[in-house]
């Protein structure tokens, strides 16, 4: 089979659609990976260039639907080559504003899905890629672990701890040809962001940039897609910020 087996979390929308079709338009073979949306996933499924891609469905925050969706786009697509972690969630839960229950429901649910969703999605998908000769796992992280999320410190928290995941499998993996990365965007046009960006508060996230803008979902795909290829082998570890200068870390 031509072209690379690619699996993408969070695929149906947002950047992780622009990343399904950055790999499809390279020519590789993409399992569209969503939760509860499957009409978009499909319709991504049949709009990609090439052929081989399929849609696979999983609750990130359950173990084993992790596992079948992962094995199961393993075993279509031939194996894989490369797994993007891109799914996650975001949700509202100031410190001082919100009661105790709530504050446990929203730690375990944003966990569950950006954290620990991608730690168990890893280790699915490095059983198939220690078979690849240039395996590839690419992390989407966030400004907001470095930044911190006052009033979603969960989402911050989640996001520190995938770049903290990502750098220590890149140390664990990197014997077995498996290079990981991470890129850690700000605010990007999706539709978790949409909310923000549509209030009046949108000037104001605009303005966070230089360029008195927010990333197009392409943008980042772009970045994910060359750290994806074989000539990035060397960047495995790294955390690349793309926020257009919106927040500068030493």
């Amino acid at each position: 089979m031509a072209g690379r087996a690619v699996l993408v979390t969070g695929a149906s929308r947002g950047i992780g659609r622009e990343v399904a079709m950055a790999f499809a338009r390279g020519g590789d073979r993409v399992a569209i990976h969503h939760r509860d949306s499957a009409p978009l996933a499909e319709q991504l499924r049949d709009s990609l260039p090439g052929s081989g891609h399929l849609v696979v469905q999983a609750d990130l925050a359950d173990p084993e639907a992790v596992r079948t969706a992962v094995d199961g786009a393993a075993e279509s697509l031939g194996g894989l080559d490369v797994l993007v972690n891109n799914a996650g969630r975001w949700g509202s839960h100031p410190v001082l504003e919100t009661s105790y229950e709530q504050w446990q429901q929203q730690w375990r649910r944003i966990l569950d899905t950006n954290l620990v969703g991608p730690a168990n999605v890893i280790w699915c998908a490095v059983r198939h890629l220690r078979a690849s000769e240039a395996g590839r796992i690419v992390n989407v992280s966030s400004r907001g672990a470095f930044r911190g999320e006052p009033d979603a410190p969960a989402y911050g928290a989640s996001k520190a701890g995938l770049n903290a995941l990502g750098q220590s499998l890149a140390i664990a993996l990197a014997p077995y040809g498996i290079a990981v990365a991470t890129v850690a965007p700000g605010f990007v046009e999706t539709d978790m962001t949409n909310e923000h960006l549509k209030s009046a508060r949108g000037t104001e996230v605009r303005a966070q940039s230089p360029f008195n803008r927010v990333a197009r979902p392409d943008e980042i795909a772009a970045a994910v897609h060359w750290l994806a290829s074989p000539e990035a082998e060397w960047a495995s570890g790294t955390i690349v910020d793309l926020n257009g200068a919106s927040y500068l870390r030493s």
